[in-house]
C-alpha cells in the first residue's frame, strides 16, 4: 500500500510539472521572445488581420503577385503535397496548364509545383520578377517601380546561409496595394 500511495504521488507530481508547469513556462518564454509569432505572425491592414504571414494563400487576379501552386488548394487542414510523381500524366497536365500562364519560356519551378506542404508562402525573387511586367502592365504603373518594391521586400538567407532568399507573397501584395492601390 505504501508503494502505491507513493507511486500516485509521483504521478501527480509529474501531471503537474509536465502538464501546467512546463508548458505554461514554454508558453511564457515564447510569448516574451517571439510575441508575433507566437500569435499567428498575422498580418493587418487598416487596423484588421488579412492573413498569416506564414500560410501561403490564393491570388488569381492579375494585378496581383502569384504564389507557388498549392497541392491543398490553399487549405491548411489537409496540407500536403500531391504525391504525384514526374510520369503522372495528370501532374504533366497541371505544369502545362501552370505553365501557360507566362509567357515566357523559363518559368521557375516554384512556380509550377506546389511545395510539400502546399502552404508555402514564399515564392523566389526570380518568380517575382517574372510577373511584374504582368503586375505592372495591369496596375498601370512603370515596371521599374514594380521591380523596385520586390526587390525591396526580398528576404535574406537566415542567418546569413540557410535557405535561400524568398518573397513572402502576401506581404508584397499589401505593399503593393499600399503603395498602388486601384
Amino acid at each position: 500500500m505504501k508503494n502505491l500511495i507513493i507511486a500516485l504521488k509521483l504521478f501527480l507530481c509529474m501531471t503537474v510539472i509536465t502538464g501546467i508547469v512546463y508548458p505554461f513556462t514554454v508558453w511564457c518564454c515564447g510569448r516574451a521572445v517571439f510575441k508575433e509569432q507566437s500569435e499567428g505572425s498575422i498580418l493587418t491592414m487598416d487596423g484588421r488581420g488579412v492573413g498569416a504571414a506564414l500560410i501561403g494563400q490564393n491570388f488569381s487576379r492579375p494585378e496581383y503577385f502569384w504564389p507557388r501552386p498549392s497541392a491543398v488548394n490553399y487549405n491548411p487542414m489537409p496540407s500536403g503535397g500531391s504525391n504525384l510523381s514526374l510520369t503522372s500524366t495528370q501532374l504533366q497536365a497541371a505544369l502545362k496548364d501552370r505553365k501557360a500562364k507566362f509567357i515566357m519560356e523559363t518559368v521557375p519551378s516554384d512556380l509550377l509545383f506546389a511545395s510539400g506542404s502546399g502552404l508555402d508562402p514564399h515564392i523566389s525573387p526570380e518568380a517575382a520578377h517574372i510577373q511584374c511586367s504582368r503586375v505592372a502592365h495591369m496596375r498601370g504603373v512603370p515596371e521599374v517601380d514594380i521591380i523596385s518594391l520586390v526587390d525591396a521586400i526580398i528576404e535574406p538567407r537566415q542567418a546569413g546561409f540557410l535557405g535561400e532568399p524568398r518573397v513572402n507573397v502576401l506581404r508584397l501584395n499589401l505593399k503593393l496595394n499600399e503603395k498602388y492601390s486601384k
